[in-house]
């Protein structure tokens, strides 16, 4: 059991995800630069803070659904489509290897 539960039976809730794009206060998800920050981060996937950074796209090519990666609504509609046009200028492959 991978459950964190204390010695008096309750589950501890997780931690709330914060949509990256909305603390930053980005307006609009630019396809390319959003491929040259996927390819930045696939070697590390922390920042300089020390904090975990999202990633976008899984390794077999696959968006990363709003549950995981905490982006919100309406950033996560932006993220998809960018993706999908960087797919089509074959910046990013539609499947992975």
């Amino acid at each position: 059991m991978n459950k964190e539960v204390k010695s008096n039976g309750y589950r501890r809730a997780p931690k709330k995800k914060v949509c990256a794009f909305c603390v930053n206060k980005v307006g609009t998800i630019d396809y390319i630069a959003l491929v040259k920050d996927i390819e930045k981060n696939n070697d590390k996937s922390f920042d300089r803070n020390g904090e975990r950074r999202p990633r976008y796209v899984a390794e077999n090519g696959k968006i990363i659904p709003r549950r995981t990666s905490g982006v919100c609504v309406k950033h996560q509609r932006d993220l998809a489509a960018a993706i999908k046009r960087a797919r089509i200028m074959a910046l990013l492959p539609f499947k992975g290897e």
